[in-house]
């Protein structure tokens, strides 16, 4: 069954102000459909939270097991052609861990600031 069958079929809408910001994250093609979790950076190693105080709005993990917020690499229309990329939306400011499910290393710590979208590209040492 897939998690979220109608992802990437749109536009992604970015709901960002105050403390809340939102990452992009440039992947290779060979990462299409791959996961990223994320999780505030330094919590890695606890409990998985669901996002809780610091993910805006709500994250619904499946129910046979409570993870870290993820979202998959998509292929996605920009006006510059398709683009691979995992859109990361209502983040709390501050710095995050991204890292490939289900237990890659951490890939990449990333700073959101409210208000803004911050863009990344995944790095070419964790493509996967």
């Amino acid at each position: 069954m897939t998690e979220n069958p109608g992802a990437g079929a749109g536009a992604v809408l970015l709901d960002i102000g105050g403390d809340v910001g939102a990452v992009v994250v440039a992947a290779p093609a060979h990462l299409a459909g791959a996961e990223i979790e994320i999780c505030p950076e330094g919590r890695r190693s606890d409990e998985p939270d669901e996002g809780r105080g610091w993910w805006a709005g709500e994250w619904r993990a499946h129910p046979s097991h409570v993870a870290w917020p993820h979202v998959a690499v998509l292929r996605r229309r920009t006006p510059t052609g398709a683009q691979f990329a995992a859109v990361f939306p209502g983040l709390r400011a501050g710095s995050y861990e991204l890292w490939l499910r289900p237990a890659q290393p951490t890939a990449v710590v990333v700073s959101v600031a409210g208000g803004e979208v911050t863009s990344i590209a995944w790095p070419k040492t964790q493509a996967g």
